[in-house]
């Protein structure tokens, strides 16, 4: 079994939300002075990649800690989009309905990963349309994931993509990485949030297995 990880590693270089602060890092306790060592880290929930609860945007949505465990394991399907430029449309996932019988999730791999950390990740990537977001929920799948810093474009202030999969009680997984090296087809993955008590969303470590 070959395991991918997904994840952008967390520090205070990472690519944010612009109005979000960047992670820190405090050494509390080093090994020279105290015997061990420790960090303080102060993140916000939806740093780095992390995932989307209901309850981010949803008037009394579900909270990460309320989903089972086993919601967050399963088949990923992943989509390619690297030829799509501002937009995710209805008709460029169509195809792609009679392989979602069978996946919880749905990954959109934009490429957009490899301008992580710079201004470019922050501005310009491709996003889901709204009759594709809604034809997402009528599929029954339980998350969305992209490689990008939102699901919705930067400049929105009504965010139409995350209200739309969020109030059909789907989560939602941003600022993904690695996509490049997965296959187009069913994959097994797991995307496993910090488990905070009434969490609107939280840092994730996502993950591929692969048969060798």
């Amino acid at each position: 079994m070959r395991v991918i990880d997904l994840t952008h590693t967390l520090n205070s270089d990472i690519s944010v939300y612009p109005g979000s602060e960047k992670p820190k890092f405090t050494d509390v306790l080093t090994i020279e002075k105290n015997g061990a060592a420790e960090k303080l880290i102060e993140v916000y929930t939806h740093s780095g990649t992390h995932m989307d609860a209901p309850a981010h945007m949803c008037e009394n949505g579900k909270t990460l800690d309320q989903f089972n465990p086993s919601d967050f394991l399963g088949k990923a399907l992943i989509i390619d989009v690297t030829h799509l430029e501002d937009r995710i449309g209805f008709e460029d996932i169509l195809p792609f309905g009679p392989w979602l019988s069978d996946v919880k999730f749905v990954f959109f791999r934009t490429g957009w990963s490899k301008y992580w950390g710079t201004d470019k990740y922050l501005k310009g990537y491709p996003v889901l349309t709204k009759k594709a977001a809604n034809w997402l929920c009528e599929q029954r799948v339980r998350g969305v994931g992209v490689d990008t810093l939102s699901v919705d474009a930067l400049d929105t202030d009504e965010y139409p993509v995350h209200k739309i999969l969020l109030g059909c009680d789907m989560f939602i997984i941003e600022n993904l990485t690695g996509l490049e090296v997965l296959p187009e087809k069913h994959i097994e993955v797991a995307c496993l949030p910090m488990k905070i008590e009434k969490s609107d969303g939280a840092p994730a470590r996502v993950i591929a297995l692969l048969e060798r």
